[in-house]
């Protein structure tokens, strides 16, 4: 009878935890493209009477909506059911329903380094004259530090009569704290009575309380600011890429992450308020690979380009492996990362022989990289130990070399320093690994790590520096071969004009792009390592050198920080050519972009390999170049519209997402193969069997001034196996002809069993309009829409 009742039991407590599962809530974006009344702030009712025909009875509308898209494009978000959520996908009008995803954050002497890679040196602020309107950058990110230098607005005039946003108060933040620099300011929290924040934990305001937020909105737009260091590291003026842009911060992200549906209600106010570019430092991890009808960041950015607006978006930070590029849809211009000719050194002294007398001849110093304060004695002093010699007795060998967490014998690390690897496979950080040999006793911690060269990892007070496996090698040997081991560790210091640079760093996501391979993604790369950058006033104690007061600049990697570099100079155009539109300024920044580096020789990667334009896409953006293009790819919306199609997606939905011309429908021929003729200023071809060629088309608008030679010839750079043929080989320009058509030829001279790339450039003489190509055997993962 016991075993009867506690069976009974049991079952019914499977069934209520079914039905609590099944009866489970959770936030979903409803998408439904086009607004009909995009300027209007208060739609009809069609979002209420959606929402309160798939609720159950019991539930009141106004709970369960969360917020509305009314400006850019039309949808809301709400609390519902699973069960739900599937029957409101079933509604007319709706494009996509999807879970309220969480993305991550992507995350002074970087803007000296592109102007030293220009042959001719403009200052990028000085190309635009006083009567250019001055841009207005929105940055979708933590929010923002509005007492930073960065953001002050000496000397700045009117905000421009063109701008409708605002500035929200909260608790921490007052509409006196934007000005004519910061113009705008909005946080975003849920909307039901409740009151509940959708970021867990955080205070609803636009102030930055992480610093990623200020870091990226002072790299694209900050004021220069003269004697700016980290520390007395980096010294030298810190500037934004275009310091007369206003701007404009939208904290849609916090310390858990950044909700779509506040991503989305980013992208509908910043519409409505009037920005002209658009920075976002953040986006999905490679793996989760979303469709453009459910990536809140595709959606967001197209209705965004489609009413003019610029989007530079991080390509993420999951390099090197290929195929890892994100925010690739080909509205979105895609940053990737290099370094600069920055090097923070941090060195190792190694002792002497124990049986030599002359001990400062024996003496040996190995060059390390790391941002560290360290209060080490100069000398070699201290006892070096391997992490594998102080293994704990519950740990195992190869946790102990890597120093991970609770893998050491603090008796016998106290007062040393630890010769530690730092394996592949990432499962620890290296703060865990820096906490395990503090909290033991250690007084110092080398690293090595072959895949984090090129970018110094900040220890604060701590002694700690990177080390190749080469270099590495070099202190084992005088570990084993030496009785008495000692070392010590230096502290920090910055070296310019480091060879060679740039290089496309490790962490930087690759090509090609998941989704299809007849898109070349990243578009671009720009400085990403180490970039010295406004930050907030309550940074982390923990970082700061003794006797020192909290840094207002932070250093900082990712491709967080080479996404609004890009931002910078996409403003700088905006301000220079009112009229252009998103494509014009991303081939701008394209075509002008360098393949070389400081050796002049092609750009590799950090660990010395050649790159290729998976890696970097155009190349290295030059900043005074792009205001002086020549020559410009353009597209619009009716060409995304026929991407679209060839795509996958029904002519059904894409007349949800926008609105299409009348009588436009998919061409039956529509096929993967032709998105290589989407106007773009790069060529991708995929699945060349090596058996056929391929022809793809391209049109150049001409935008050089009338005084400018309105002939232009081509070259090309081939690879072997691959014969390239461009017709005509001559473009010529009037005043009639500004748009003119050139065909690429494709064909193959030997079997082709690997990517191949090259490029095509077009000059006058003055200016050279450079488009990289990719042609591969391989095709990509298909969609139906």
């Amino acid at each position: 009878m016991a075993f009867l009742l506690s069976h009974l039991f049991l079952v019914s407590l499977f069934l209520s935890s079914c039905t609590a599962a099944v009866g489970k809530k959770s936030i979903y974006v409803v998408y439904m493209g086009r607004a009909a009344n995009p300027d209007h702030d208060h739609p009809g009712d069609s979002h209420l009477q959606l929402l309160a025909s798939v609720l159950d009875k019991r539930d009141r509308v106004s709970e369960a909506l969360v917020r509305r898209y009314k400006h850019g494009f039309s949808g809301f978000a709400a609390r519902l059911t699973k069960e739900a959520a599937a029957k409101i996908a079933t509604k007319a009008g709706v494009v996509s329903v999807f879970e309220d995803t969480l993305l991550q954050l992507h995350t002074t002497r970087s803007w000296d380094f592109l102007q030293y890679q220009d042959e001719i040196v403009i200052d990028a602020d000085d190309a635009t004259t006083a009567s250019s309107p001055d841009a207005i950058i929105g940055i979708l990110d933590t929010g923002i530090w509005p007492e930073s230098e960065s953001f002050g607005d000496k000397d700045m005039g009117p905000i421009p009569s063109r701008w409708k946003g605002v500035c929200m108060e909260s608790s921490d933040f007052r509409a006196s704290d934007c000005n004519r620099k910061l113009i705008g300011a909005r946080y975003y929290n849920d909307s039901s009575p409740s009151r509940v924040v959708v970021h867990e934990g955080d205070t609803p305001s636009p102030r930055d309380s992480l610093g990623h937020g200020t870091h990226t909105a002072s790299t694209a737009g900050g004021r220069s600011i003269a004697g700016a260091s980290y520390y007395g590291l980096a010294t030298g003026t810190a500037k934004g890429g275009s310091t007369r842009a206003r701007i404009a911060a939208y904290r849609v992200c916090a310390n858990n992450g950044c909700r779509a549906s506040a991503i989305l209600a980013g992208f509908d106010d910043a519409i409505a308020d009037g920005v002209d570019v658009l920075s976002l430092s953040l986006g999905a991890p490679a793996f989760l690979k979303p469709d453009f009808a459910t990536d809140p960041i595709a959606i967001g950015a197209f209705h965004a380009v489609d009413r003019g607006i610029t989007v530079v978006c991080s390509a993420g930070n999951d390099g090197p492996s290929p195929k890892t590029v994100v925010n690739a849809a080909p509205w979105i211009l895609t940053v990737g990362a290099t370094t600069i000719d920055r090097y923070f050194e941090s060195d190792v002294i190694l002792g002497g022989d124990d049986n030599d007398n002359d001990k400062d001849k024996k003496k040996m110093v190995v060059k390390g990289e790391g941002i560290n304060f360290s209060n080490l004695q100069k000398s070699p002093i201290y006892p070096l130990i391997e992490g594998g010699s102080a293994k704990a007795s519950s740990s195992t060998s190869d946790d102990a070399k890597n120093c991970n967490p609770n893998s050491l014998d603090a008796n016998k690390i106290k007062g040393k320093i630890v010769l530690c690897q730092n394996s592949d496979d990432n499962t620890y950080t290296k703060l865990e690994k820096m906490m395990e040999v503090s909290s033991g006793g250690g007084v110092g911690l080398i690293l090595i790590d072959d895949a984090d060269k090129a970018m110094a990892y900040s220890s604060g007070a701590f002694p700690m520096t990177l080390l190749t496996s080469q270099d590495g090698a070099k202190i084992k040997a005088y570990i084993n071969s030496t009785r008495n081991p000692v070392a010590t560790i230096l502290p920090t210091t910055s070296v310019n004009k480091y060879k060679p640079a740039p290089t496309v760093v490790s962490f930087s996501s690759r090509g090609p792009f998941i989704h299809t391979a007849n898109l070349l993604k990243p578009d671009i790369v720009a400085p990403g390592v180490n970039i010295l950058a406004a930050w907030i006033g309550t940074n982390d104690s923990s970082q700061v050198p003794i006797g020192q007061k909290p840094s207002q600049f932070n250093l900082l990697s990712g491709t967080s920080m080479s996404c609004p570099h890009i931002s910078g100079v996409a403003a700088n155009i905006k301000s220079a050519y009112p009229a252009w539109g998103p494509s014009a300024i991303r081939s701008a920044i394209m075509t002008t972009a360098t393949d070389s580096n400081t050796d002049r020789a092609p750009i590799t990667t950090n660990s010395g390999s050649p790159a290729t334009p998976h890696d970097y896409g155009a190349g290295e953006v030059n900043p005074s170049a792009a205001l002086q293009p020549g020559l410009v790819y353009e597209t619009d919306t009716n060409d995304y519209l026929q991407f679209l199609c060839n795509y996958g997606y029904k002519i059904s939905t894409i007349k949800l997402i926008t609105s299409v011309p009348t009588g436009f429908e998919c061409p039956n021929n529509s096929s993967t193969d032709l998105i290589s003729n989407l106007n773009y200023p790069s060529i991708a071809v995929s699945k060349f069997n090596g058996k056929e060629s391929k022809k793809v088309s391209r049109t150049v608008t001409n935008v050089g001034s009338k005084e400018d030679r309105a002939t232009y010839t081509v070259s090309i750079k081939s690879p072997s196996g691959l014969n390239v043929k461009v017709v005509p080989e001559r473009l010529v320009f009037t005043e009639n002809d500004k748009k003119l058509e050139y065909q690429v030829i494709f064909s193959p001279s030997s079997s082709v069993t690997k990517d191949m790339f090259g490029s095509i450039t077009w000059s006058n003489g003055k200016y050279k309009v450079r488009t990289p190509f990719v042609v591969s055997s391989e095709g990509a993962e298909t969609v139906e829409g």
